[in-house]
């Protein structure tokens, strides 16, 4: 074999190397120097070795830098414990029935498996969740419950399908949120401020019109200030013994349970989610670190994803997600986000938030970290196997236009769920708006996306630091499939 023969394979190992792993970059000049230290001034092999070393370096640098502690805020454990006990207490819901984990259990991968939810209204927990006829919810969630790993990650900035929280530096709260200037200072995160949502809502956690206190605050659109909603939580809160000890314990500013507020509350919840649903131990950390290899499916499936399939355009960097607003094309399944007086079902994503035309059906890029775990995917749940989620991702168009009904997991219950499926129109708007490009992936092809997807499944963060408590200071059930 000739020498220049032997040194492009060797180039072409170390390029297949690079593919894989993001530290073997080389400069132009050290290059160049291997070249001339063994003597070869052949015109070919000089223009491989420059065609190898570029895609070496473009390779390299996508695939990302392993997750660090300074990626992340700084979490108190005993705050995190506080709002262990907060997440998981149905007393912060208007009928003392729904807890932030009945649609967040960590035994469904953050989420609740079913494409929409039931909040209030509704009895059990994950596809097993049914219709309560002694108090039937009026609507199901209208879109899908989104899972809550890593949003400790200083990454995040803007919350939500639609983005509807985000840090605005310029505003006093220093956050941009459907409340505008009622929108109240003392949140310590993004993370915190979203938390208020769920507690405001009819279909999630504060019941229906003159059903409790709370739901008849939200009617009346009082949500701050005193004998707000918030201010109605906070009082429940204030009234448990344990829960205000543990308050006055933790925070130097509150001294007497009256000083407890809705922000201290969010803020617990908050502290606890950063800490508990930490994912970096996945096999692709381990990959990253030079700890563990991948097998070969799993190597064609990320060569696939950082190349021809074009994956990591939108799912960039270490959280896998740009944050970024696109239209892909997803079905639109169940209410939709209307208001109370309007009768459509659709949901315009992002254009709802900016009123930008350009952002009509299109929805943040979700963080693919334990991806295996958190379906149904899409903003609406359309989809209930990765597998077909992802194909109907390669080619959007055609999948909208063949969408198959049985891709849902819903739980029964009496409601028009495909207004916007059924109506041609509707559904070419959608299609219309689409902005991503198909792309021909084999079946194979697909496996082996499926394979490189599976590395970032990180069974620890799964099951989380803290777990579930047995019980809760309110002494109300806590949501748990176990029981």
């Amino acid at each position: 074999m000739k020498i220049h023969d032997i040194s492009i394979s060797y180039f072409t190992k170390l390029y297949k190397t690079a593919c894989t792993r993001n530290r073997a970059v080389f400069s132009i000049s050290q290059i160049l120097l291997c070249i001339n230290l063994i003597g070869i001034l052949n015109m070919r092999f000089l223009l491989f070795s420059f065609f190898i070393l570029v895609s070496l370096e473009v390779s390299a640098n996508k695939l990302p830098l392993p997750l660090k502690d300074s990626d992340y805020r700084f979490v108190d454990e005993n705050e995190a414990k506080l709002g262990q006990l907060l997440f998981y207490d149905p007393i912060l819901s208007g009928n003392k029935e729904v807890a932030c984990a009945t649609c967040h259990h960590p035994s469904l991968g953050t989420g609740d498996g079913l494409s929409l939810s039931l909040g209030d209204g509704g009895k059990g927990l994950g596809i097993n969740r049914i219709v309560d006829y002694e108090n039937p919810p009026e609507q199901r969630v209208p879109r899908n419950a989104q899972p809550l790993f890593n949003l400790g990650a200083k990454q995040f900035k803007t919350l939500f399908h639609d983005g509807r929280v985000e840090v605005d530096l310029l505003r006093p709260s220093g956050l941009r949120t459907p409340l505008e200037e009622e929108m109240v200072e003392g949140f310590s995160s993004i993370i915190s401020a979203q938390t208020m949502f769920p507690v405001l809502s009819a279909d999630e956690m504060a019941g229906h019109y003159s059903e409790n206190e709370i739901s008849e605050a939200v009617r009346r659109g009082t949500l701050t200030g005193k004998g707000g909603a918030w201010d109605l939580i906070s009082k429940r809160v204030q009234s448990i013994p344990e829960y205000s000890n543990f308050f006055i314990n933790i925070y130097d500013h509150i001294k007497t349970a009256q000083d407890i507020k809705f922000t201290d509350i969010s803020n617990a919840v908050a502290a606890f989610m950063e800490f508990e649903w930490r994912s970096d131990t996945s096999p692709f950390d381990d990959f990253l670190k030079g700890k563990q290899n991948l097998n070969i499916s799993q190597e064609k499936g990320m060569e696939l994803f950082y190349g021809k399939a074009n994956c990591s355009s939108c799912h960039a960097g270490a959280l896998f997600t740009d944050h970024q607003f696109h239209a892909t094309g997803q079905p639109q399944v169940g209410p939709g986000k209307a208001a109370r007086f309007q009768s459509h079902s659709r949901d315009l994503g992002r254009f709802r938030v900016t009123g930008n035309i350009k952002d009509k059906y299109a929805f943040r890029t979700p963080s693919l970290r334990n991806v295996e775990l958190t379906g149904p995917w899409g903003h609406a749940g359309a989809y209930s196997k990765l597998e077909a989620f992802i194909n109907a991702h390669l080619n959007p168009q055609l999948a909208l236009y063949n969408y198959d009904k049985s891709n849902v997991t819903l739980t029964k219950y009496d409601a028009n769920d495909w207004k916007i499926m059924d109506n041609a129109t509707e559904v070419k708007a959608i299609a219309d708006s689409i902005t991503i490009k198909p792309i021909i992936v084999s079946d194979g092809e697909v496996m082996d996306i499926l394979a490189f997807l599976g590395t970032l499944t990180d069974t620890k963060s799964q099951k989380g630091r803290l777990g579930i408590p047995e019980t809760v200071p309110s002494g109300l059930k806590i949501p748990n499939p176990q029981r």
